[in-house]
């Protein structure tokens, strides 16, 4: 049985909530926004205006000085960033310790700025690699295409990308990174289901950019510049149908998880170009997508109200979660509360192909490009790293559009069973395993519970929240996978009909650029049924450890810290939740080698001991 940590009626909304650690709290203190914020109110802009985003960057101690000073001041390099309507905003964030005795002052804010009506910003990425106090690079996505480089602190950096008459796509930015330990470039995608590979030192090309085919496969493209010297974009990916609605580097940053509105999940070897794995939703676009800290899982949730849970090595999907009534905007991994063993070897996610790969610029630099800039010295992670550890539970958590906030708890041994048992499904409570298991307990074998696919996905005791979801209602609809040949045809076409209509009307790709694109894709791509896309009886279906509404409009943000959990709503609200036995300081980002809030040291398989982090 799923644990509840609090009393109320259902749709009352909650400050609190508890896990099988602890109970979280709302800290009312930490709560950001803008400085004029007014109430609630339940108007259409809200549902329209591009999706509040929350960014971090930690600011290292300057060069020279004492430990003592950089106790005291170690609170005050944390910054966070958002977005709300046509205005950004930086702030110190203060985190728990000091929101315990002091609200956050919204009039004092690093910086500010207010955008016109075609340059809303869509989402940010702070350079964390070249952050330092001299000032910090922020990344900023724009509603018409175009991607503006600043420094909140100091105010002397101002570069524009795709700007004045947006030659490089006219198309809203959907999702902005830095590339792993580079400090000068960055990926970009586009509504227009394109992403581009940007040097921040290098400038736009003058003309309407002319492409040549650099390297294609199933369902992409990647084109350079026709330039005489070296302009930007470097590449330009084309991915798929419709828009590319975000991507995620995997923790080595070898390899790159695209989600778009196609439905597809697509993961690519960043460094060779190379089309690795896929998977696809049960229906609808895939909104958000996320990689497990050691790289062992890729997990996305879209427009089936479903988190859907891929492994890497098995190039499969493992296991769903349903608890959400309504799309799923954001997922991510909780690292802090990751359970290790250290009895079995840890998975090396970057050589889990015998392919030497070289980096990305490397590539590039055949075809006369530019200097090699990220190197595979850069690459930190718990993969390449070698700790020595596996992983025994995960902890992973979601947010939606109905409001709810989810936390999963998925087991190894759970996400480990075969593939196509019987047709028969496996409800999964994310509090203690297969059955309900108490909270506590280690895992075991997962058992399967014989029952029809509608009672699984509507468990009046478990998911009665779920009832109304649109997954619920189409669960037990036949998609696809007749076995008549001469239906064969007519049925995968029908399968791709609901990713394909939402696919489509954000998309304004040529039809030079679709036939080249997605000439394999129908082909390729399994159906409904398959290890790429198990039917809801065929795979685990977890449920959710916590399922709580803790706001008015839709959620669009999620962020896990050391000491706190931090979420974003539609309304311009961003929320800290502190931790069970939160911590009393404020610490710099952990390393690789210490990613787990608790440390599973494992004499025997059983009898695990904890060491919380404040102990290292």
């Amino acid at each position: 049985m799923a644990v509840q940590g609090d009393t109320g009626t259902k749709d009352e909304i909650k400050k609190q909530f508890t896990t099988i650690e602890g109970v979280y709290r709302l800290l009312p203190l930490s709560e950001y926004s803008r400085p004029s914020r007014v109430a609630y109110n339940n108007s259409a802009g809200n549902a329209t205006s591009p999706p509040v985003k929350v960014s971090f960057v930690w600011i290292p101690e300057p060069s020279g000085s004492s430990s003592t000073n950089s106790n005291n001041s170690n609170g005050d390099r944390t910054k966070i960033c958002f977005n709300y309507g046509r205005e950004l905003f930086v702030y110190t964030y203060r985190g728990v310790k000091k929101a315990v005795f002091q609200a956050a002052d919204l009039t004092k804010h690093i910086d500010k700025r207010a955008y016109n009506k075609e340059e809303v910003p869509t989402c940010h990425d702070f350079n964390q690699s070249t952050a330092s106090p001299e000032g910090v690079s922020l990344l900023v996505g724009l509603l018409g295409g175009q991607v503006q480089l600043i420094d909140p602190i100091t105010k002397d950096l101002n570069k524009a990308y795709n700007a004045g008459e947006r030659l490089i796509d006219k198309t809203k930015v959907t999702c902005i990174r830095w590339l792993p330990g580079s400090p000068n470039q960055f990926l970009v995608s586009h509504s227009s289901g394109q992403m581009y590979v940007y040097n921040e030192e290098l400038l736009c090309v003058l003309d309407r950019p002319h492409y040549q085919l650099f390297k294609q496969g199933e369902g992409y493209a990647v084109y350079t510049c026709k330039t005489k010297s070296t302009r930007n974009p470097l590449y330009r990916w084309v991915v798929g149908e419709g828009s590319i609605n975000q991507f995620a580097f995997s923790p080595c940053s070898k390899y790159l998880a695209v989600v778009a509105q196609d439905g597809y999940l697509r993961v690519f070897n960043f460094d060779t170009m190379d089309l690795v794995g896929c998977a696809r939703s049960y229906y609808g676009g895939l909104l958000c997508v996320c990689w497990s800290p050691d790289g062992r899982y890729v997990v996305t949730g879209g427009e089936d109200d479903l988190i859907t849970i891929w492994s890497f090595h098995e190039k499969r999907v493992v296991a769903r979660g349903q608890g959400h009534k309504s799309w799923v905007t954001v997922v991510a991994f909780d690292p802090y509360t990751t359970l290790y063993s250290s009895d079995v070897d840890t998975y090396d996610l970057c050589n889990e192909d015998t392919t030497k790969h070289n980096s990305y610029v490397n590539d590039y630099r055949k075809g006369n490009s530019t200097p090699n800039s990220r190197s595979n010295s850069n690459r930190n992670s718990v993969a390449s790293d070698k700790l020595n550890l596996s992983v025994l539970s995960y902890r992973l958590g979601s947010v939606g559009q109905d409001t709810l906030f989810c936390l999963w708890d998925l087991k190894d041994d759970l996400l480990r069973q075969p593939y196509r048992r019987p047709r028969s499904s496996t409800v999964v409570s994310s509090s203690g395993g297969v059955g309900g298991q108490q909270a506590g307990q280690q895992p075991t074998t997962a058992k399967c519970n014989s029952v029809k696919e509608s009672t699984a996905l509507s468990d009046s005791s478990h998911h009665s929240h779920s009832s109304n979801s649109l997954t619920a209602k189409l669960a037990n609809l036949n998609f696809g996978e007749k076995r008549d040949k001469e239906k064969g045809e007519k049925d995968h076409k029908r399968n791709l009909s609901l990713a394909c209509k939402n696919s489509t009307s954000n998309c304004n790709k040529s039809s030079t650029q679709k036939n080249q694109t997605s000439s394999g894709d129908t082909d390729s791509f399994k159906r409904i049924g398959s290890c790429v896309c198990p039917r809801l009886d065929e795979c685990p279906v977890l449920e959710p450890l916590v399922c709580k509404k803790i706001g008015h409009e839709r959620l669009s943000g999620l962020v896990f810290r050391e000491d706190c959990i931090v979420t974003s709503c539609q309304d311009g609200c961003v929320l800290t939740w502190g931790r069970p036995g939160r911590q009393t300081r404020q610490t710099a980002p952990l390393p690789a080698s210490h990613i787990g809030r608790f440390l599973c040291s494992c004499n025997t398989k059983n009898s695990p001991t904890f060491l919380p982090v404040a102990e290292y």
